[in-house]
């Protein structure tokens, strides 16, 4: 039986929490996150601990606790912290570049592709293969970051195309050239 839907969250003194009977708004220094509440869920903020407790004893209601619970603390943890993920573009002559709202890759086809940013993240790009995607909702952070490597996945002979900072690319051998016979 899971534990983390019992343990209790500790609020910050940065962070501002209002919690409504359908909709929790955590309000920080990075931003704002609005969670809605399912009603199988009660949501509770005593001092500086939000505790989750559920309506009724049924199975969905003791999952959903503990989702509710780690969609919280992962929301305190955005407007506190953030979250970041880096890309790395590898390959001769790729590289990346940010014009206002927009991210241009020039990563081996015959035009750049160019890669709309939403609203609510920010992404920076320190060197030409770089790029730095933060925010304070993990999901779109994450959503961002898979959408560009999508443009153009690192393959495996070469390893070009747009990686993960942490990602290992499997190399394969190419073709063996020649044979004895």
């Amino acid at each position: 039986m899971s534990r983390i839907g019992k343990t209790p969250i500790d609020v910050p003194a940065a962070v501002t929490v209002d919690v409504a009977s359908d909709l929790v708004t955590i309000k920080g220094p990075k931003g704002e996150r609005k969670i809605p509440v399912r009603p199988e869920i009660k949501v509770e903020l005593n001092e500086n601990t939000l505790t989750v407790d559920k309506n009724d004893d049924g199975r969905f209601a003791h999952a959903m606790r503990g989702t509710m619970r780690s969609l919280l603390n992962n929301a305190i943890i955005g407007v506190t912290e953030g979250y970041v993920k880096k890309l790395e573009v590898q390959g001769v002559g790729f590289e990346a570049d940010l014009k206002g709202k927009e991210l241009i890759l020039k990563i081996g086809f015959n035009m750049p592709k160019k890669y709309a940013i939403p609203d609510t993240v920010q992404v920076e790009c320190p060197t030409l293969t770089e790029i730095v995607i933060s925010g304070p909702d993990n999901q779109q952070v994450g959503q961002v970051a898979a959408e560009i490597r999508k443009l153009r996945k690192p393959e495996p002979y070469k390893g070009k195309g747009i990686k993960y900072a942490d990602e290992v690319i499997k190399r394969k051998a190419g073709k063996a050239f020649g044979s004895g016979g």
